[in-house]
């Protein structure tokens, strides 16, 4: 695979979040002067978007590892469930991945000859139970190690689990002989330590490290370390851990980064080594609406121990270091405030995402018409493919906007830009008919009954089809506005709840999209809604 790329000042300043909004539980390879990131998308289609670097700061979506719904599709899946903590490892000309599907397919590996794919259909690997599977690759064996249930299955108190490992057949893909509990519980089992996962290795002289996550995927979150100088073990713990965590720092600190952990280790362009892992930025207290972000930070070995961030508890939102930056070509902005406006003439972007599945049949793109949704009967609150093609919010601080081309043929009828949750939490503000009349909706998701409910309207004079809409966020708050001149915005209501939109609140493990949606809400029909752009912007004050 061979990328585009310029050379620029023999020094590079990393940005945090290297990669901006929900981009959970990351993982790289390194295979020469390249690097390639994955990430979780739990049951967005495609699934597992696949980056490329040469510098660990500028990083270009090449493509999905999940592609073809032949391979995999999620229908059925909450939208929070789906894969889980993938993992990227490369060998002797091949390419790996190894992922989660969790409820209704467990674990799995794919390859490829190139990281841009295609990637072949999964390898189902039934004796690998549990979660967040990693491969490893040793001198003339590779092994596969992830994190499971309680020994015998009998846990001692609850997130009670273990670090478990095969040996592995890399040519036929499955695992060789014995499975062995590497470690049981933790660092320390008396403290009733919870969700040991993400395990990884890595060998420096005699010695191999076992580094894993612990505390759980919130503010509890770290991670921490082990080593033997047999893979097989006995672990002894860093009497120093864990060596990497935000959970001691104080609250009020100017934007907190928190939640840190899921860590995996690379060797930069200088030879140094760095941790690329997942951390959040909350706007308030724990409330943040853009998921678990993509962060990276320096790592140093003391007294024969690897310790992240070594300089300062707090994880920093910029780190020097002394090697070129290599920015690629036609990529688009990942780290920092930024801009972008995407449009349909030829091919959508490989970060554009869909519910569960690709339907290629529901949409159409177009020089005159950009792109074209078919409203679909399914609505985004069911366990379906609605008419849906969404992109992530970046920033705490941003806008998402589109220029719309719909006519409504019944109060059934909608097409808009939504801002999405889950299932059960999104607004909507869409063009729509309201006993006839044309009219412009705000909706709000209602948990309790799985439908939504009218926030506030305004009529429209008939005829009036074209039309941008744009939402805003800003922090703990959205803003919606329409302009049915070009640029000519006006309020439809501000001071609308973004905490409802939270992870604090909703649960689950994603962040939210901004989507062109179109539904004919359980009615056949057939109607299409056009969207010419989607222009986004973000404006997080950590980065002025």
């Amino acid at each position: 695979m061979v990328s585009s790329i310029c050379t620029l000042a023999q020094s590079t300043t990393l940005v945090n979040p290297i990669l901006t909004g929900f981009y959970p539980d990351p993982s790289v390879a390194k295979v020469g002067s390249d690097y390639y990131l994955i990430n979780s998308t739990f049951s967005y289609f495609p699934g597992l978007p696949v980056f490329h670097s040469k510098d660990l700061k500028n990083w270009k979506q090449i493509g999905n590892v999940i592609s073809r719904p032949s391979q995999m599709n999620f229908m059925g899946h909450r939208m929070t469930r789906g894969l889980f903590a993938p993992a990227i490892s490369y060998h002797n000309g091949t390419y790996y991945v190894t992922c989660t599907l969790i409820d209704k397919g467990g674990n799995f590996v794919v390859t490829a000859n190139d990281p841009a794919g295609p990637w072949s259909d999964p390898v189902w690997l039934p004796e690998v139970k549990g979660i967040d599977p990693s491969l490893y690759f040793d001198d003339t064996k590779a092994y596969i190690v992830y994190n499971s249930d309680a020994p015998e299955n009998k846990p001692l108190y609850s997130g009670h689990r273990t670090v478990r490992m095969y040996e592995f057949d890399p040519v036929n893909l499955k695992v060789v002989g014995e499975e062995k509990i590497l470690i049981n519980g933790g660092v320390d089992i008396s403290k009733k330590p919870v969700w040991i996962e993400a395990p990884h290795f890595i060998k420096k002289g005699e010695w191999y490290f076992l580094y894993a996550a612990e505390g759980g995927t919130s503010v509890n979150h770290s991670e921490v370390v082990f080593r033997s100088k047999s893979i097989w073990g006995p672990f002894i713990p860093y009497e120093h851990n864990p060596i990497l965590t935000q959970k001691d720092l104080p609250a009020d600190r100017k934007h907190p980064i928190t939640s840190a952990g899921h860590a995996q280790f690379v060797e930069g362009p200088d030879g140094k080594m760095y941790a690329i892992f997942l951390a959040v930025r909350p706007y308030e207290d724990n409330y943040y609406n853009t998921g678990r972000e993509t962060f990276i930070a320096p790592v140093e070995w003391k007294d024969g121990w690897p310790v992240i961030n070594p300089d300062s508890k707090e994880i920093k939102y910029t780190y020097k270091t002394n090697y070129k930056e290599i920015k690629q070509k036609n990529a688009l902005p990942q780290s920092g405030n930024f801009q972008y406006t995407l449009s349909f003439e030829k091919e959508l972007d490989p970060a554009l995402i869909f519910f569960r599945t690709c339907d290629s049949s529901s949409f159409s793109l177009s020089k005159t018409n950009g792109l074209t949704l078919k409203l679909k009967p399914e609505t985004c609150m069911e366990l379906g493919n609605p008419a849906f093609i969404g992109k992530r919010q970046q920033h705490i601080n941003s806008s998402a906007e589109i220029a719309l081309d719909f006519s409504a043929k019944s109060d059934n009828e909608k097409a808009g830009l939504i801002i999405f949750q889950d299932e059960k939490h999104f607004y909507y503000l869409c063009k729509s008919k309201d006993k006839g009349n044309d009219v412009i909706q705000l909706f709000k998701s209602n948990p309790e009954s799985n439908n939504m409910n009218l926030l506030t309207q305004v009529l429209l004079a008939a005829g009036a089809e074209k039309m941008q809409l744009r939402i805003d966020s800003e922090g703990k708050n959205y803003s919606f506005r329409y302009a049915l001149k070009p640029n000519k915005w006006v309020l439809l209501k501000d001071n609308v709840d973004a905490k409802f939109l939270s992870t604090h609140v909703a649960g689950g493990f994603i962040g939210c999209v901004f989507g062109m949606y179109a539904t004919s809400s359980g009615i056949e029909t057939s109607n299409s809604a056009s969207f010419k752009y989607l222009r986004y912007a973000g404006n997080d004050p950590m980065f002025k």
